[in-house]
C-alpha cells in the first residue's frame, strides 16, 4: 500500500473529510514520526508496533563494483518492530494469543 492508498482508506472510512484534509492528516502523522526519530525519540503505537532509531558505528565495507575497501561512517539507522497484534494479524492468527519470538 501507498501512502496514496492510506488517503483513500481515511476517506473511505471518513466521508466527512475532503481528500486534501485526509492527505492532510496523513502527512502529519508521517511528519510527527520522522521528526521524533530525528530526535532520537522512540515512537510506540499500541498494538502496532514501534518506530526506533539505531546507532551503526563506523566499519570498513566494500565497493560492489570495484572490490576495493570503503570506510562506512557511523550513522542512524531507523527501524520498526511490529507489536504482536499486528504479527498475529499478518500471520492469520487475529484474536488469538500469540507467543513471543
Amino acid at each position: 500500500m501507498t501512502k496514496r492508498g492510506i488517503v483513500g482508506e481515511l476517506l473511505g472510512r471518513r466521508s466527512t473529510l475532503s481528500h486534501r484534509q485526509a492527505e492532510s492528516v496523513v502527512n502529519a502523522v508521517f511528519e510527527a514520526i520522522a521528526a521524533a526519530l530525528a530526535e532520537g525519540a522512540r515512537v510506540e503505537i499500541r498494538s502496532f508496533g514501534a518506530f526506533g532509531v539505531k546507532q551503526r558505528r563506523p566499519r570498513q565495507g566494500r565497493n560492489p563494483r570495484t572490490g576495493e575497501l570503503v570506510e562506512v561512517r557511523a550513522k542512524r539507522v531507523p527501524f520498526f518492530r511490529a507489536g504482536e497484534e499486528l504479527r498475529g494479524e499478518v500471520n492469520g492468527r487475529a484474536g488469538r494469543s500469540v507467543a513471543k519470538s
